[in-house]
């Protein structure tokens, strides 16, 4: 990954190069989705969706990610007591192979938006359909599959700390007793000094979404305000492991 900072006379403009994609910010105080597309759609998965070179694009960018940092942060815990696992908003199968390889009598049920299902279903490999389903419907507006644990990898930092809140109880009531969260995000140190790579992703934030990179405690807040508890933390080598029970 790397992040290139170009600016114009005056720092009336500000476009930052972040991998392949370009993402534009100029001194308005509001996101720049729009000026990012060239369209009215402020949505930036939305944006993401209508393109099949730059879904294309993001979903290998986090296959990558994921077969690089994936294992790291999955066995970060033991979560071999749990059977039933949902990746909430987990895209493509490669977090879900991932977490099969470490825990192989678990299944997971990817659950994301009926376009980035069907999308992924394409390159699913057959071999693991016992282990890996698909189900298709909109974390926020629509029931949650069941499951003993959920998994946000890289949800979280997308919204702000009452959508934050609002997916957490909402995960928290389709627990059962025991059942857990697992949180896969780059923390900020509790002093905001670091780590580089959570200052970037937090510009990234700034210019496309509503959300942030937050501190563990920051984390531990939001997690505890939707009733989980016993909030454990494993640093990673890029992206970190925050654990709750319920």
């Amino acid at each position: 990954m790397y992040i290139v900072v170009h600016t114009t006379e005056g720092l009336k403009s500000i476009r930052i190069t972040l991998g392949n994609f370009h993402l534009f910010h100029f001194r308005e105080g509001k996101h720049q989705v729009q000026l990012m597309y060239g369209t009215s759609e402020k949505d930036i998965y939305k944006n993401l969706s209508s393109s099949k070179e730059d879904i294309e694009k993001f979903q290998s960018g986090m296959e990558d990610a994921w077969s690089l940092y994936g294992q790291d942060v999955i066995c970060a815990f033991d979560l071999s007591s749990f059977n039933r696992v949902c990746d909430v908003g987990g895209g493509s199968d490669a977090f879900a192979k991932q977490y099969i390889s470490c825990y192989p009598n678990s299944t997971v049920t990817i659950f994301d938006l009926p376009n980035v299902v069907e999308r992924a279903k394409k390159h699913f490999v057959p071999s693991e359909e016992d282990k890996i389903t698909f189900q298709s419907g909109d974390f926020f507006n629509d029931p949650i599959p069941e499951a003993d644990l959920y998994i946000l990898a890289r949800i979280l930092h997308n919204q702000d700390d009452e959508k934050c809140v609002a997916l957490l109880t909402k995960l928290h009531k389709a627990c059962k007793p025991g059942g857990g969260v697992l949180l896969v995000e780059t923390v900020l140190n509790e002093d905001r000094s670091g780590p580089l790579a959570a200052h970037i992703y937090s510009i990234v934030m700034l210019l496309v979404l509503e959300g942030k990179e937050r501190t563990l405690s920051e984390y531990s807040t939001l997690l505890v305000a939707a009733g989980f508890k016993d909030v454990q933390f494993k640093k990673g080598q890029h992206y970190d492991a925050v654990y709750g029970r319920k």
